[in-house]
């Protein structure tokens, strides 16, 4: 069992660089762009989803949204930044794919709390005026 865990673990990153060898080949373009834009739009993609997780886990501690929707659609971002590290067309290729998955999008089908969606810091305006009772 080891055994093939080492060869899976060694073996995907060995057949994903051929994959992209073959790639590179047929489309002509250097494999070091293909590669180089890689892994520059993993670490962005990384990058950006250190700070989008923060305004997440806010989001989730003042009730305008659920904590297992933001973490696991960082959960998913994070896994596509790391496939999107790894060296090859295949690991792009299934990076593309979570990143496409509609997970978390919309709204939960459960009832919602009066205040859910509403932003804590948006002030909204009030109308002012007197009030006068006619009968």
């Amino acid at each position: 069992m080891r055994l093939l865990m080492v060869v899976i673990l060694l073996g995907f990153p060995a057949a994903d660089l051929y994959v992209t060898l073959r790639f590179a080949q047929w489309t002509g373009v250097p494999i070091w762009v293909w590669l180089s834009i890689s892994v520059a739009s993993g670490l962005l993609l990384l990058r950006n989803e250190r700070t989008a997780f923060r305004s997440h886990v806010l989001a989730a501690l003042h009730g305008e949204q659920s904590l297992l929707r933001g973490v696991v659609d960082s959960g998913r971002k994070v896994l596509a930044g790391l496939f999107l590290l790894l060296p090859g067309v295949v690991s792009d290729l299934i990076a593309l794919a979570l990143l496409m998955l509609p997970i978390n999008t919309g709204r939960s089908f459960e009832p919602q709390p009066a205040g859910a969606g509403r932003s804590a810091y948006r002030r909204r305006d009030s109308l002012e005026g007197e009030y006068r009772r006619i009968e």
